[in-house]
């Protein structure tokens, strides 16, 4: 048996689909159903059991749940880098995965929980081992705090305990991630109204459009996720991305191009004042630890992930196939929130 928390989200559902293309069905998947629209997340997939996820943490506290797993995938968080209510933060993204830690220890089962390339900050250095931490929001500490406790608390004795240090993921099943959603959801989604993509413009020495991101595509991150699963004997913190740093600008372009558009449809805006001192302009994961651990995961370009994902956003789209041309919107200014993470 194997449990995914937060299985009916953005990167569990693709872990649990993952799961199910190596034959594995005994699978029980924890969520928070409060937004139902979840479940289309969930439709192509075969599991064993749904349990609520507030139930779920009571039976973890008080030590009733009976069953014990081959291994728990923890994708169950909060996770707007924009959110502020700091006690709920830190009570889903520090002490829920404490409570799951030493429940893990205890019942000798292993746990792989996704953190975030959040916890760096600002920073340029994406290296996990040199203590260069420096989160510019809640989000990002709380991701923090937790990566810094599991490390004091893991043991020679401990079953595997693996932290995915998660860069800017994007793919199928995020469209209930509404503001949080990836950058090329959203530039899709403003494209295929006819409407401009609007990027952010200059800010802390970066001209407009060429703040930096490393994109990595969510069945990329499921299928390292399975490589943790194949290797138990394989514990630690790990970055999970492509290694490539892509701009902004990149990323609206292969998107217009997917429509066959002129780049005239990508413009700059001014950078929004409620972000100053709290954004970052440069992500890039440092894979030399992933690859010392053996991993040889392909980590598919930016080219290629953003054209699959286009073809799987049509493909599913059911608005826009119903939706004749001549009824899209005329090109309009839309807003650039997909560029916060």
């Amino acid at each position: 048996m194997i449990i995914v928390t937060g299985g009916a989200g953005f990167v569990g559902s693709n872990l649990v689909k993952e799961l199910n293309n190596r034959g594995l069905t005994n699978i029980i998947i924890v969520d928070d159903m409060t937004d139902g629209s979840k479940f289309r997340n969930l439709v192509d997939c075969k599991i064993a059991d749904f349990i609520d996820a507030s139930a779920f943490r009571e039976m973890i506290r008080t030590k009733s749940f009976t069953h014990r797993p081959r291994a728990i995938f923890h994708y169950g968080a909060i996770t707007s880098t924009t959110a502020t209510d700091g006690k709920a933060i830190l009570d889903m993204n520090f002490t829920y995965p404490k409570e799951l830690l030493h429940w893990c220890k205890d019942q000798g089962v292993r746990f792989i929980y996704a953190s975030s390339a959040a916890v760096y900050g600002n920073g340029t250095n994406f290296d996990e081992n040199a203590g260069l931490e420096a989160p510019l929001n809640i989000y990002g500490y709380s991701k923090m705090l937790f990566d810094q406790y599991m490390l004091r608390n893991v043991e020679p004795r401990s079953p595997q305990i693996v932290g995915l240090r998660l860069f800017n993921v994007y793919g199928p099943n995020e469209d209930h991630k509404g503001d949080m959603a990836s950058a090329a959801y959203q530039f899709y989604q403003v494209r295929k109204k006819f409407k401009v993509i609007q990027l952010f413009g200059d800010y802390d020495g970066v001209k407009g459009g060429e703040q930096k991101r490393d994109f990595v595509h969510v069945q990329d991150v499921a299928r390292l996720n399975c490589w943790f699963l194949d290797h138990p004997e394989i514990s630690g913190i790990f970055n999970v991305g492509t290694g490539v740093a892509t701009t902004f600008y990149d990323i609206a372009t292969q998107v217009a191009k997917h429509f066959g558009e002129p780049e005239a449809y990508i413009k700059t805006v001014d950078f929004p004042a409620e972000l100053k001192g709290q954004y970052k302009s440069y992500t890039c994961a440092n894979t030399s630890k992933l690859r010392r651990a053996g991993s040889t995961l392909r980590f598919r370009g930016i080219k290629e992930g953003i054209k699959e994902y286009m073809e799987w956003l049509e493909e599913h789209d059911l608005s826009a196939k119903a939706t004749p041309r001549s009824q899209y919107q005329s090109p309009a200014n839309t807003t650039a929130k997909s560029q916060i993470k």
